[in-house]
């Protein structure tokens, strides 16, 4: 079956402004116990949370009363929440083994994702290895990632967002013109969509920048994958300078790409409605000072 509709794309947003600005919080000693203080702290007015160990293979069931917790506490303070899977997640692996556990634990994400009320999953795309061709990843995606997005028939399931990588080895999606084939091999499902990270663009080449540099990224993007894809953005500067293929991520305004360029990513029509939410260094401080300044730019447009 082809699907020809629009996609999950972001919703208007609840939290103030055009834009809610947030980040990534801890969660380790419970969804609400935790990381409702932490986001409090930082200010945030969009969360992503991990429901599962990031850089291992395990699917663990959560706390029930935790997980409702969370959900009733966010929906009333209109905080859209999201998942990220873990980071081993490859669905153009040459490695059986890798590819089941990767349904498994996207599965897993997916599932959590809906208990804890999140609007997405982010999955990294993932790369061919073994020196496969990317034909040849590709058909394994439209053979084994497609069925999950199938299985998402309620109408609160999380959408699955896709993020491209900063480039490195044979990596499926890293440039945006990338995602093309990749959502030809998912058939352009209407459950799928996008996550961009900025240090990613960057770092895949995308020099954002530039004069122009963003909206001559974001407007490709609609080009490629069309209107109302985009579901989150993860805002990173950049350690590296770009084209370097290294995913090190830097506070907003300290690195390569700069303050003036996230300005820029607000004022965009593709982004409107978009959460945005920090993966950057310094704790909990660091956090915060990066969340009110993405706020500082976002209000002062």
């Amino acid at each position: 079956m082809r699907h020809e509709q629009s996609g999950p794309g972001a919703v208007d947003s609840p939290g103030p402004g055009r834009n809610p600005v947030g980040g990534h919080i801890p969660v380790a000693g419970g969804l609400a116990r935790v990381g409702l203080p932490y986001a409090r702290e930082m200010g945030a007015e969009a969360v992503q949370v991990f429901v599962a160990n990031p850089r291992g293979w395990a699917t663990p069931p959560g706390d029930p009363g935790q997980s409702e917790a969370f959900r009733d506490a966010c929906a009333q303070q209109s905080l859209p929440v999201y998942v990220h899977a873990p980071y081993l997640i490859n669905f153009g692996s040459h490695t059986e083994a890798t590819v089941e556990r990767s349904v498994e634990s996207l599965r897993h994400s997916l599932r959590r994702g809906r208990e804890i009320g999140a609007r997405g999953v982010v999955v990294h795309t993932g790369s061919a290895t073994g020196g496969r061709h990317r034909r040849e990843a590709l058909a394994q995606v439209h053979e084994r990632l497609l069925p999950l997005l199938e299985e998402l028939t309620h109408d609160d399931d999380p959408a699955l967002l896709l993020e491209p990588t900063a480039g490195q080895g044979a990596s499926l999606c890293s440039l945006v013109a990338d995602l093309g084939p990749y959502f030809e091999a998912l058939e352009r499902h209407p459950r799928l969509g996008i996550c961009l990270d900025t240090c990613h663009l960057f770092a895949a080449g995308h020099d954002l920048a530039a004069p122009g540099g963003v909206k001559q990224t974001l407007d490709e993007l609609v080009d490629v994958v069309g209107e109302g894809r985009l579901g989150l953005i993860h805002a990173n500067d950049s350690k590296d300078v770009v084209g370097a293929h290294k995913d090190r991520h830097e506070n907003i305004g300290s690195g390569h790409i700069g303050a003036e360029p996230f300005a820029e990513l607000f004022a965009h029509p593709a982004t409107r409605g978009v959460p945005l939410t920090i993966e950057t260094p310094g704790g909990k401080e660091g956090h915060a000072a990066d969340v009110a300044r993405l706020k500082e730019l976002r209000d002062r447009g």
